[in-house]
């Protein structure tokens, strides 16, 4: 949706010479030179110049392509999407982190995002020439959970804080140009081996230590409750599953899918696919040994399932480690080290090749002196954090992306 590069200026033509014309004569072909000569140097000095003024806004077929995470992102035009295009949806999900911690203001608070924005200067493309937030129009938002969506701003989770969609949204739609839409569906304080325990997943056995004594437990399986119990005695049920957070996610998701031309403005019935799902999730887990030792092949079974549940066997996925914890100690650090096995150029498993991708996110930890609060989880509600996990996630789904001929075929 971005204009490409102009490699002549507007006014300039080329001489007869560059059009293949030969005058063939003494002074003729002299001038013809000369003019040749004018003309380049015109270009070569007025080109950086032209580069300025097409500004942010100006994005070549190569950019678009390029992959490189430390490059800087275009400040969004403000064209509508081609909707007559397939919408690419994306699906987040996770906890609390995933919901969104980041804090948007005020900008007299270090780390907020409009701290970082309009003091600091960071991530220009978040600002327009007035000063507001810029708004991506051909991205747009929808929390499946609480049944809210806008065009992708750093306003759209709440108005109050951001989450990663605010990053990976700038950055799908700065490769993309199908339509997009983040759909995401998720809550806080949600553990992958109970809330969001995946399909298929069995009962096991682990010892754990309560009270001071080894105990042998069985912990849940898919739809078992509770959490675990005493090996030889009976399970006595709860008001939960193992699982349950799973199943709640996919349904609010299912049903946004479900009544896309109510939910998305911009969808027209053009059709759509599930490109991409991303992960961002591991706090809760830190808080159960039994929990931990088996995030590895809960994340597989994740995986797994979610391709097959949303039917959607060739969509992307990518995912954050951390999510809360600073991932180098104890269980964080079990966790992360889980996290990162199973990214597809680790080679542990070889379906997720060139499909699953992992970023290592524990660099992106803020300390207290910079951020709005002094709490030691929800990364003390710093934006930075938020915007670097998000752009992370974004550059490594374009790059998964990549590989696909419809992604970056121009129209």
């Amino acid at each position: 949706m971005s204009r490409r590069h102009i490699h002549q200026f507007p006014g300039q033509t080329l001489s007869g010479c560059q059009h293949g014309e030969d005058k063939g004569r003494g002074q003729t072909r002299t001038n013809c030179r000369l003019r040749n000569a004018r003309f380049f140097l015109t270009t070569l000095l007025l080109a950086p110049l032209a580069a300025m003024v097409i500004g942010l806004a100006s994005v070549s077929a190569a950019e678009k392509t390029n992959t490189d995470p430390k490059q800087q992102l275009a400040r969004p035009d403000t064209k509508a999407p081609d909707t007559k295009r397939p919408a690419k949806v994306f699906i987040l999900m996770g906890q609390s982190n995933m919901v969104g911690m980041g804090d948007l203001g005020p900008e007299t608070t270090t780390g907020t995002l409009a701290d970082l924005t309009k003091k600091k200067g960071k991530y220009p493309w978040l600002i327009d020439d007035g000063g507001n937030w810029t708004v991506r129009k051909d991205v747009y938002y929808y929390d499946a959970r609480v049944k809210k969506g806008s065009p992708l701003s750093p306003t759209s989770n709440n108005g109050k804080t951001i989450g990663p969609e605010l990053g990976f949204g700038y950055v799908m739609g700065h490769v993309l140009d199908e339509p997009v839409l983040v759909l995401k569906s998720c809550i806080g304080n949600r553990s992958l081996g109970w809330d969001l325990l995946p399909p298929g997943s069995q009962r096991y056995e682990a010892e754990v230590t309560e009270r001071g004594q080894k105990v042998l437990k069985v912990f849940a399986g898919y739809k078992d409750s509770p959490d675990s119990w005493v090996k030889g005695t009976e399970p006595k049920p709860i008001a939960w599953y193992a699982g349950k957070q799973y199943d709640d996610d996919m349904a609010n998701a299912k049903a946004a899918l479900e009544n896309l031309a109510k939910i998305y403005p911009d969808y027209k019935g053009q059709g759509y696919e599930i490109a991409g799902f991303v992960w961002w999730q591991g706090q809760k887990d830190t808080g159960s040994a039994a929990h931990a030792s088996r995030y590895e092949q809960n994340l597989v079974r994740l995986i797994r399932c979610l391709r097959k549940d949303y039917n959607a066997p060739n969509a992307k996925f990518v995912l954050a480690t951390g999510c809360g914890n600073p991932g180098r100690e104890g269980l964080g650090l079990q966790i992360a080290e889980a996290q990162i096995a199973v990214s597809g150029e680790r080679g542990k498993y070889p379906e997720f090749k060139g499909n699953v991708k992992a970023i290592d996110s524990r660099d992106f930890w803020r300390e207290a002196n910079v951020s709005p609060k002094n709490q030691g989880y929800h990364y003390n509600r710093n934006a930075e954090t938020y915007m670097e996990v998000g752009l992370g996630l974004g550059w490594a789904m374009a790059d998964l992306l990549k590989n696909k001929p419809w992604t970056w075929t121009r129209p």
